[in-house]
């Protein structure tokens, strides 16, 4: 269906001539790819519990780093580079390109923490779970249209600070329901705030950052911007799933090591069975697993089960709490700017 409604608009979308140098920067192209890939699968792995964490990491921000420093030295050189490092003069470019990469954080992160909440907490199936999550995603929906075609003359940095608060406190009011609710419609109040607060950051932002850039440019910025977010997402995923995964495995041993119920034997294989492979599981799976043991020792584990699952989603709520907070937080820098009319290559990109 997606694709269907991208075909049936495609027409809309302008080419902007190109005039500039056609030639392509291979090593910009290879030291973004392990930049970002780098961090991004350096926390995968730390989520698995690979030993090779620290490494990864290394690279991915070793070689943003010399990404930067080689973006810079092809711009001097007068040599085609990867991007022109010259879009990020414009402060308009860099808070919104940044604020995109934030709110991509805040929805990655909710995609990973609230489908698992819903599957493994409440014990929904893909489609329960899909469903108890259509209040987000309609919302966004419903209130992007509605803001694009409505926004007028009104500001468009106060639209996205407006959009960043509302993501923040939806996300916020989550927080403490998770461990309390028995069913995916306790939550559709805070997913629609949430949801009305993402629609409104993208009925906006794409506009705010390319507002600035000139017409012969505005393909190359358009770019960045997409890769900006789609990092973002991929970030938002990776870190929230390492946080909950690491505070599970945290919490859980704790509680174990401080159960008068497990004896110091079952106390350390639990430990050293997180330490191998921390999972979010349903009781039922548990339970399963259980067969043969102990009704006290059974009834332990499943206890602390229960009570570590929702506190490890809670933390890794908090990722995109913080993504919305910094948004927040760029939406006053945005504000104490005079706003811009968008390009005209800009609103043929995005539709305009």
């Amino acid at each position: 269906m997606i694709i269907a409604v991208v075909l049936l608009f495609s027409g809309r979308v302008h080419d902007v001539p190109y005039t500039g140098d056609r030639g392509v920067d291979v090593v910009g192209a290879i030291l973004s790819a392990l930049g970002m890939g780098g961090v991004v699968l350096g926390i995968l792995v730390w989520e698995d519990g690979g030993g090779a964490v620290g490494a990864l990491l290394a690279v991915g921000v070793g070689s943003l780093g010399l990404l930067a420093w080689w973006l810079r030295k092809r711009k001097r050189e007068g040599k085609p580079a990867l991007l022109d490092v010259d879009l990020f003069k414009s402060k308009y470019f860099r808070l919104g390109i940044s604020s995109q990469t934030l709110q991509q954080i805040a929805l990655g992160g909710l995609m990973i923490a609230l489908p698992i909440y819903l599957q493994m907490v409440l014990e929904y199936n893909a489609m329960q779970a899909g469903l108890s999550l259509a209040p987000l995603s309609l919302s966004m929906f419903a209130v992007a249209l509605i803001a694009g075609r409505k926004a007028g003359n009104r500001s468009p940095s106060k639209i996205i600070r407006a959009g960043f608060f509302l993501l923040a406190l939806g996300v916020a009011v989550l927080i403490p329901f998770v461990p309390r609710v028995h069913s995916g419609w306790a939550l559709v109040v805070p997913l629609l705030i949430a949801g009305c607060g993402l629609g409104l950051l993208v009925s906006q932002l794409n506009n705010y950052t390319l507002s600035p850039i000139e017409e012969e440019r505005v393909s190359e910025a358009a770019g960045v911007n997409s890769a900006g977010g789609s990092f973002g997402l991929s970030f938002g995923l990776a870190f929230a799933g390492a946080i909950m995964l690491a505070s599970l495995s945290l919490i859980f041993t704790n509680m174990a090591n401080a159960s008068k119920v497990l004896s110091p034997t079952e106390k350390t294989t639990v430990s050293k069975g997180l330490e191998k492979n921390a999972e979010v599981m349903t009781n039922t799976h548990l339970e399963a697993l259980l067969v043969g043991q102990p009704a006290d020792v059974k009834a332990e584990i499943l206890h602390i089960n229960t009570t570590a699952r929702p506190k490890a989603l809670q933390l890794a709520l908090l990722i995109p709490l913080l993504a919305a907070l910094l948004g927040l937080f760029q939406g006053f820098r945005m504000t104490r700017l005079p706003d811009l009319e968008p390009s005209a290559a800009a609103e043929q990109m995005l539709g305009g």
